[in-house]
């Protein structure tokens, strides 16, 4: 892991930074599998990491954050719609993740209509006047063909839902199962350094993604943060908020980061795999994007 790390500094270096924009930086922090994702360190309880997100939120004065609900989570363990109110009385809005979590690459498109429209119920009981019309692709599998693609979304327009697109990412939910086995090892060491790279990832894909902004449009857009409710996420989110002050965003909403004219266009085609946003209309629009390796194999031989 200590080399991956250096590595990841290199390679920062290597690509250098995108040169400053007049306009601010901003970013949207959004989570995904709301109520509960990964697993968890020993002695840990479910609600405690959705309630440590919610303090950091508030401690750090973040803009309202959507937390993407998957309702199954309800079905199989019911004391988790507490989770799920919880967010929503802490002021922070909810938005539909479907109900089962499919890919759309791998179900019909009438399938994932279906579980879309089943997740409804569980977002009116706890949020009946709110504005839960955002939807999150799981996965960002936005369909491996373009009839799928072009069926859900005709159908996600016409019942005034929105697709709350994902514009940075660096896998956050990557570090939750090796954090899991280094907690019950009790290995400090492993968890510093699980700590270390993912503040570095973080930091990296900060760059990749400016860069490909540089690309695509010639100037930064406000982005919008993929993460999970994980038991790691919540450990290590008030120094991924710090991190992104210090390289100078400050925090908008979702809505406000997607009414960036970049969010309107839609590269309307089917690709198995998904992605963000940027990287489908790079694929469009024949822009490079670079192939960034991820600690995923580090990360698995973690505390074994």
């Amino acid at each position: 892991m200590r080399s991956w790390f250096f590595g990841v500094g290199l390679l920062l270096c290597l690509t250098g930074a995108v040169s400053a924009q007049s306009a601010p930086l901003q970013v949207a922090f959004t989570f995904d599998d709301l109520p509960a994702h990964g697993p968890l360190p020993p002695g840990m309880a479910r609600p405690e990491v959705v309630k440590s997100i919610l303090a950091t939120l508030k401690a750090e004065h973040m803009p309202p954050v959507y937390g993407f609900v998957n309702g199954f989570r309800v079905r199989d363990f019911p004391y988790q719609i507490e989770i799920l109110r919880a967010w929503h009385d802490a002021g922070e809005p909810l938005g539909s993740h479907t109900f089962e979590h499919p890919s759309l690459d791998e179900v019909s498109a009438k399938a994932f209509i279906a579980d879309i429209a089943r997740n409804e119920a569980i977002l009116k009981k706890v949020d009946p006047g709110g504005d839960w019309h955002w939807f999150r692709y799981p996965f960002l599998d936005e369909g491996d063909t373009l009839a799928k693609r072009q069926q859900v979304r005709a159908w996600l327009f016409a019942h005034d839902y929105k697709v709350a697109e994902v514009s940075m990412d660096f896998e956050d939910y990557l570090w939750n199962d090796a954090y899991g086995r280094c907690a019950a090892k009790h290995d400090e060491p492993a968890i510093a350094s699980l700590e270390q790279s993912y503040l570095a990832t973080a930091d990296h894909f900060i760059g990749v993604f400016r860069g490909l902004s540089q690309k695509l449009y010639g100037h930064d857009i406000p982005y919008v943060l993929l993460l999970h409710v994980g038991a790691f996420d919540a450990r290590m989110l008030p120094r991924l908020i710090a991190l992104f002050r210090e390289r100078g965003f400050t925090f908008v909403t979702l809505p406000q980061a997607e009414a960036n004219p970049a969010y309107s266009f839609d590269p309307n085609i089917g690709y198995k795999g998904g992605g963000t946003l940027q990287e489908l209309t790079a694929k469009v629009k024949g822009v490079n994007f670079p192939d960034d390796p991820y600690p995923d194999k580090e990360l698995d031989k973690m505390c074994r």
